[in-house]
């Protein structure tokens, strides 16, 4: 276990989160279908990455490299920049509405938390980080006893499930937002290097994709059922009592569920819960837009060689933490600037999943490569996650505008 698992807590960030929150508060468990749905999509989608990372030993950006070209490389490594940058800020601003809470400025909160990661990443060793990063990502199962003590009624969780569908924008707009934000460029990246630098290819070939696709499909599972406890959370409590209301910000999140919990069981549960989520995201950012730009440009990138080493490789993890901090530090409105990047990561589904899904047909073997039902599907799924990015990016524009 490990990379997968990592890299599907990662998945649950503070955007998804509050993302599946607003789900339970507007539409109660209507949305809980569709999140079950999501699972077989996370595993079709990061087990091509695990393949073409066990089978080529390459990660995503040097594969990119030697099966596209440079000009190609170069593409997806910018791509990849201006997501983790973005995401970056969204993990960010998460650990600043933490601190909030709990009455610490934003620049305390942000910058130690930043100091965490860096001091962590510079540390090196794949191990070491991975256990660390697994440990903090675990504080998001605390959002499963939050959901239980929120009380859910069963019999409106079967109807609603029995019923997912509404027929208005709000509940299309959530909908896309889900399904758009269930792949983020920088898992692909993460994903296919870190099995590397496990050093799981060292292993023989078979035994590495077995022991990798159970890792993958637990992450999976683990990090829908995180976000089905948040929709049942807050259709428990608020979904039920003012339904409609929308929450844009972990403050709001916490202060609609105290009448229910109480102050200290909402700032405890939500606000660990959100730290849990958002440092293990940046944990996972970081290192994923240093590989991956490290790769393409041809850079040592590994966390068991020491920084002097890899110089480049940790000057681009400590730069990107950077900018990061700075833009939530400088922003005044982080709730439109983590819609902003909501836009900007759906715009970018395209050039990412495009690019796996032809490395998969190209950079593979035959008998590697997906054939019959297995590729129609995950040819299908693919495109539909495709389509509800870019359907919530016209959204969001739509709402800026």
């Amino acid at each position: 276990m490990g990379p997968g698992l990592m890299v599907m807590l990662a998945d649950t960030d503070a955007g998804s989160v509050i993302t599946a929150a607003q789900s339970g508060a507007k539409f109660r468990y209507a949305l809980v279908l569709p999140e079950l749905l999501l699972i077989p999509v996370l595993y079709l989608v990061q087990e091509m990455t695990v393949r073409l990372g066990l089978t080529t030993r390459l990660g995503h950006g040097a594969l990119i490299r030697k099966t596209f070209g440079k000009p190609w490389a170069l593409l997806s490594a910018v791509t990849l920049f201006v997501a983790c940058v973005g995401a970056l800020v969204t993990e960010f601003a998460g650990v600043a509405g933490v601190g909030t809470l709990v009455g610490l400025p934003r620049w305390l909160s942000v910058s130690g938390s930043a100091l965490a990661l860096v001091a962590l990443v510079l540390l090196g060793r794949y191990r070491r980080v991975e256990h660390v990063g697994i440990a903090i990502g675990a504080l998001e199962l605390l959002f499963i006893p939050a959901a239980l003590m929120a009380h859910p009624h069963v019999g409106m969780i079967v109807h609603d499930f029995a019923h997912p569908l509404h027929a208005n924008s709000g509940f299309v707009t959530l909908l896309a937002a889900n399904v758009g934000a269930v792949i983020m460029p920088w898992m692909i990246f993460y994903q296919q290097e870190a099995v590397i630098d496990k050093g799981r290819h060292g292993l023989n070939l078979p035994s590495a994709l077995r022991s990798a696709r159970v890792d993958t499909a637990v992450g999976a599972v683990i990090t829908q059922v995180i976000m089905i406890a948040v929709v049942v959370a807050s259709a428990a409590t608020l979904g039920m009592a003012h339904s409609g209301h929308a929450l844009n910000s972990v403050g709001e999140i916490a202060n609609a569920l105290t009448p229910f919990l109480g102050h200290r069981d909402a700032v405890v549960f939500f606000g660990l819960g959100m730290i849990g989520a958002s440092v293990v995201a940046a944990l996972v950012v970081t290192l994923a837009g240093a590989w991956g730009i490290s790769e393409v440009l041809g850079w040592r990138h590994s966390l068991n060689d020491s920084p002097a080493r890899a110089a480049g490789f940790y000057g681009l993890a400590i730069g990107g933490t950077v900018m990061g901090v700075v833009l939530v530090l400088v922003v005044p409105n982080l709730v439109n600037l983590s819609v902003d990047v909501e836009v900007m990561n759906a715009c970018l589904l395209p050039i990412v999943l495009g690019f796996l899904l032809a490395l998969e047909r190209r950079a593979l073997p035959p008998e590697m490569a997906m054939r019959g039902v297995r590729r129609v599907v995950t040819y299908a799924l693919t495109i539909l996650v495709i389509i509800f990015g870019l359907l919530t990016a016209a959204m969001a524009l739509r709402g800026l505008v």
